[in-house]
Protein backbone atom coordinates (compact mmCIF):
# COMPACT_ATOMS: atom_id res chain seq x y z
CA UNK A 1 0.00 0.00 0.00
CA UNK A 2 1.35 3.40 -0.92
CA UNK A 3 1.73 6.22 1.57
CA UNK A 4 -1.12 8.09 -0.08
CA UNK A 5 -3.44 5.08 0.13
CA UNK A 6 -2.59 4.28 3.75
CA UNK A 7 -2.56 7.77 5.24
CA UNK A 8 -5.40 8.98 7.45
CA UNK A 9 -4.08 12.54 7.40
CA UNK A 10 -6.28 14.77 5.20
CA UNK A 11 -3.25 16.97 4.55
CA UNK A 12 -1.54 14.03 2.83
CA UNK A 13 -3.91 14.59 -0.09
CA UNK A 14 -4.59 18.16 -1.09
CA UNK A 15 -7.78 17.03 -2.84
CA UNK A 16 -9.37 16.15 0.52
CA UNK A 17 -11.70 18.96 1.55
CA UNK A 18 -12.35 19.79 5.21
CA UNK A 19 -15.96 20.64 4.33
CA UNK A 20 -17.34 17.08 4.62
CA UNK A 21 -15.60 16.75 7.99
CA UNK A 22 -17.20 19.97 9.19
CA UNK A 23 -20.62 18.88 7.97
CA UNK A 24 -20.21 15.53 9.72
CA UNK A 25 -19.25 17.26 12.98
CA UNK A 26 -22.26 19.58 12.79
CA UNK A 27 -24.59 16.70 11.98
CA UNK A 28 -23.22 14.57 14.83
CA UNK A 29 -23.54 17.41 17.35
CA UNK A 30 -27.05 18.24 16.14
CA UNK A 31 -28.06 14.60 16.58
CA UNK A 32 -26.70 14.66 20.14
CA UNK A 33 -28.62 17.87 20.91
CA UNK A 34 -31.83 16.38 19.49
CA UNK A 35 -31.46 13.28 21.67
CA UNK A 36 -30.71 15.35 24.78
CA UNK A 37 -33.75 17.55 24.10
CA UNK A 38 -35.88 14.44 24.53
CA UNK A 39 -34.01 13.47 27.71
CA UNK A 40 -34.35 17.00 29.10
CA UNK A 41 -38.12 16.90 28.66
CA UNK A 42 -38.25 13.55 30.45
CA UNK A 43 -36.11 14.93 33.28
CA UNK A 44 -38.40 17.92 33.79
CA UNK A 45 -41.51 15.72 33.85
CA UNK A 46 -39.92 13.31 36.30
CA UNK A 47 -38.77 16.16 38.52
CA UNK A 48 -42.27 17.64 38.76
CA UNK A 49 -43.77 14.23 39.57
CA UNK A 50 -41.61 13.92 42.70
CA UNK A 51 -42.18 17.40 44.16
CA UNK A 52 -45.81 17.02 45.21
CA UNK A 53 -48.39 19.79 45.24
CA UNK A 54 -48.52 22.52 44.09
CA UNK A 55 -45.83 21.69 41.48
CA UNK A 56 -47.95 19.27 39.52
CA UNK A 57 -51.17 21.27 39.67
CA UNK A 58 -52.54 22.91 36.50
CA UNK A 59 -51.88 26.62 36.43
CA UNK A 60 -49.16 26.54 39.08
CA UNK A 61 -46.78 29.42 38.48
CA UNK A 62 -43.60 29.15 40.55
CA UNK A 63 -41.89 32.32 41.78
CA UNK A 64 -39.20 33.61 39.46
CA UNK A 65 -35.73 32.66 40.56
CA UNK A 66 -32.66 34.43 39.19
CA UNK A 67 -29.34 32.62 38.96
CA UNK A 68 -26.21 34.74 38.59
CA UNK A 69 -24.50 34.01 35.30
CA UNK A 70 -27.32 31.98 33.76
CA UNK A 71 -30.68 32.91 32.30
CA UNK A 72 -33.05 31.63 29.65
CA UNK A 73 -32.27 32.34 25.97
CA UNK A 74 -33.15 35.95 25.20
CA UNK A 75 -35.98 36.80 22.74
CA UNK A 76 -33.37 38.14 20.32
CA UNK A 77 -31.20 35.02 20.43
CA UNK A 78 -32.43 33.65 17.11
CA UNK A 79 -31.47 36.87 15.31
CA UNK A 80 -27.81 36.73 16.31
CA UNK A 81 -25.08 35.46 13.98
CA UNK A 82 -24.59 31.69 14.16
CA UNK A 83 -21.18 31.80 15.92
CA UNK A 84 -22.53 34.14 18.61
CA UNK A 85 -25.55 31.89 19.17
CA UNK A 86 -23.34 28.85 19.51
CA UNK A 87 -21.03 30.68 21.91
CA UNK A 88 -24.04 31.48 24.11
CA UNK A 89 -25.29 27.89 23.86
CA UNK A 90 -21.91 26.46 24.85
CA UNK A 91 -21.58 28.92 27.73
CA UNK A 92 -25.00 28.13 29.16
CA UNK A 93 -24.45 24.39 28.82
CA UNK A 94 -21.10 24.70 30.59
CA UNK A 95 -22.76 26.57 33.48
CA UNK A 96 -25.48 23.96 34.00
CA UNK A 97 -23.56 20.92 35.38
CA UNK A 98 -22.72 22.44 38.80
CA UNK A 99 -26.34 23.59 39.11
CA UNK A 100 -27.64 20.14 38.22
CA UNK A 101 -25.25 18.69 40.80
CA UNK A 102 -26.70 21.02 43.47
CA UNK A 103 -30.22 19.94 42.53
CA UNK A 104 -29.24 16.27 42.65
CA UNK A 105 -27.81 16.65 46.16
CA UNK A 106 -30.96 18.42 47.33
CA UNK A 107 -33.20 15.77 45.82
CA UNK A 108 -31.11 13.03 47.43
CA UNK A 109 -32.18 14.58 50.75
CA UNK A 110 -35.79 15.38 49.82
CA UNK A 111 -36.52 12.28 47.71
CA UNK A 112 -33.87 9.67 48.59
CA UNK A 113 -35.92 6.85 47.04
CA UNK A 114 -36.32 8.60 43.67
CA UNK A 115 -33.41 6.67 42.19
CA UNK A 116 -34.41 7.27 38.57
CA UNK A 117 -34.69 11.02 39.09
CA UNK A 118 -31.29 11.13 40.81
CA UNK A 119 -29.78 9.14 37.97
CA UNK A 120 -31.35 11.44 35.37
CA UNK A 121 -29.93 14.50 37.13
CA UNK A 122 -26.48 12.94 37.23
CA UNK A 123 -26.73 11.98 33.56
CA UNK A 124 -27.94 15.47 32.64
CA UNK A 125 -24.87 17.10 34.20
CA UNK A 126 -22.58 14.81 32.24
CA UNK A 127 -24.55 15.27 29.02
CA UNK A 128 -24.52 19.07 29.34
CA UNK A 129 -20.72 18.99 29.60
CA UNK A 130 -20.49 16.71 26.57
CA UNK A 131 -22.79 18.87 24.44
CA UNK A 132 -20.97 22.06 25.46
CA UNK A 133 -17.65 20.50 24.42
CA UNK A 134 -19.16 19.32 21.13
CA UNK A 135 -20.50 22.81 20.35
CA UNK A 136 -17.07 24.27 21.13
CA UNK A 137 -15.58 21.77 18.67
CA UNK A 138 -18.02 22.92 16.00
CA UNK A 139 -17.05 26.54 16.67
CA UNK A 140 -13.38 25.64 16.34
CA UNK A 141 -14.08 23.84 13.06
CA UNK A 142 -15.93 26.93 11.82
CA UNK A 143 -12.85 29.01 12.61
CA UNK A 144 -14.62 31.03 15.31
CA UNK A 145 -12.51 32.53 18.05
CA UNK A 146 -12.87 30.47 21.21
CA UNK A 147 -13.40 32.23 24.50
CA UNK A 148 -11.70 31.54 27.81
CA UNK A 149 -13.06 29.36 30.62
CA UNK A 150 -16.36 30.53 32.05
CA UNK A 151 -16.83 30.98 35.79
CA UNK A 152 -19.20 28.36 37.16
CA UNK A 153 -19.03 29.20 40.85
CA UNK A 154 -21.39 32.20 40.78
CA UNK A 155 -24.47 30.31 39.60
CA UNK A 156 -23.75 27.34 41.87
CA UNK A 157 -23.31 29.64 44.89
CA UNK A 158 -26.58 31.39 44.10
CA UNK A 159 -28.27 28.01 43.81
CA UNK A 160 -26.91 26.84 47.16
CA UNK A 161 -28.07 30.06 48.82
CA UNK A 162 -31.57 29.71 47.38
CA UNK A 163 -31.77 26.10 48.50
CA UNK A 164 -30.73 27.03 52.06
CA UNK A 165 -33.90 29.11 52.42
CA UNK A 166 -36.04 26.00 52.90
CA UNK A 167 -37.72 23.03 51.23
CA UNK A 168 -40.04 24.96 48.92
CA UNK A 169 -37.27 27.27 47.59
CA UNK A 170 -35.10 24.18 47.07
CA UNK A 171 -37.84 22.59 44.98
CA UNK A 172 -38.36 25.82 43.03
CA UNK A 173 -34.63 25.93 42.36
CA UNK A 174 -34.68 22.43 40.92
CA UNK A 175 -37.63 23.28 38.72
CA UNK A 176 -35.83 26.36 37.44
CA UNK A 177 -32.59 24.49 36.72
CA UNK A 178 -34.34 21.60 34.96
CA UNK A 179 -36.34 24.12 32.93
CA UNK A 180 -33.20 26.00 31.91
CA UNK A 181 -31.51 22.75 30.95
CA UNK A 182 -34.43 21.92 28.65
CA UNK A 183 -34.52 25.42 27.15
CA UNK A 184 -30.80 25.58 26.38
CA UNK A 185 -30.56 22.06 24.98
CA UNK A 186 -33.58 22.75 22.78
CA UNK A 187 -32.12 26.11 21.71
CA UNK A 188 -28.81 24.43 20.86
CA UNK A 189 -30.63 21.84 18.77
CA UNK A 190 -32.40 24.61 16.83
CA UNK A 191 -29.20 26.62 16.31
CA UNK A 192 -27.28 23.61 15.04
CA UNK A 193 -30.23 22.60 12.87
CA UNK A 194 -29.81 25.80 10.88
CA UNK A 195 -26.24 24.76 10.05
CA UNK A 196 -27.11 21.21 8.96
CA UNK A 197 -27.16 20.95 5.15
CA UNK A 198 -30.78 20.92 4.07
CA UNK A 199 -31.93 22.17 7.47
CA UNK A 200 -34.21 25.16 8.11
CA UNK A 201 -32.90 28.57 7.10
Amino acid sequence: MSRREGSLDPQADSSVSPLPLLEAKIHQTHSLARLLTKYAEQLLQEYVQHQGDPFGLPGFSPPRLSLAGLSAPSPGHAGLPAPERLHLDAGALAALPPLLDVVRRLQAELNPRASRLLRRLEDAARQARALSAAVEAVLAALGAELRGPRPEAAAAAAAAAAAAAGVFPAKVLGLRVCGLYREWVSRTEADLGQLVPGGPP
